[in-house]
């Protein structure tokens, strides 16, 4: 009996430590995961007021993620889901209006897409139609050219509304082996950039708008 206990104690520890160490090998930046849709810059939302019609509107998300109401002014709805903007609508709308009611219809949004820069033959910002990985997006943007550094490929992908969380990816390393658990599966909005000169040390988070004065210099 000891000893079965003991051969059961040997066999979680040696498991745990296992997946420890994959975890510790394969590159992976934190997932955001959401499960409804989250208003960004762009997107048009129909607000109607159920016994107030006359306050109906139509609203755009504005580049610093607020929008302009008829009732409330000014609200930032950007990164809330539907429902969220929905409610704090309404807390807006009842300083003036009586239990107001108000329903939201996102009539138009921006589609899901990552971006891919520096030494590659098509860089621009790419359509997210299924799953894809740093390999497979920088073979959608035409591949790398000759003077591409693969061994120090980065990814920023944005985890709030100023902060973005940075990963370097050896995907030289990644297609000489064909060792792909380790290549990167991108989120909606991730960055992917490929060096042509050898990075000095990039910390793992990095403010965004440090990100853009980093790409500034490329």
């Amino acid at each position: 009996m000891k000893k079965s206990l003991f051969l059961l104690i040997a066999i979680c520890i040696l498991t745990s430590a296992a997946a420890a160490f994959a975890q510790q090998q394969a590159p992976r930046l934190t997932t955001v995961t959401e499960e409804r849709y989250r208003l960004q810059p762009g997107d048009v939302l129909e607000v109607q007021y159920r016994y107030s019609p006359e306050f109906n509107q139509t609203v755009t998300v504005q580049p610093d993620g607020y929008v302009s109401l008829e009732i409330g002014g000014d609200l930032k709805v950007a990164g809330l889901t539907i429902e969220q903007t929905r409610q704090a609508i309404l807390r807006k709308a009842s300083v003036r209006l009586q239990d107001p009611v108000a329903t939201l219809v996102l009539k138009e949004f921006q589609k899901p897409y990552f971006v891919v820069s520096g030494e590659v033959n098509t860089p621009g910002k790419i359509e997210m139609r299924e799953k894809v990985t740093a390999l497979q997006a920088i073979m959608l943007a035409g591949g790398m050219k000759e003077t591409a550094k693969s061994s120090q490929v980065v990814v920023f992908r944005r985890i709030n509304s100023d902060t973005a969380e940075v990963r370097v990816l050896n995907l030289k390393s990644i297609r000489r082996t064909s060792d792909l658990e380790n290549d990167l599966t991108l989120q909606p909005g991730d960055m992917v950039y490929v060096p042509r000169d050898k990075l000095s040390k990039l910390e793992r988070f990095m403010k965004l708008a440090s990100v853009a004065a980093f790409m500034a210099r490329f």
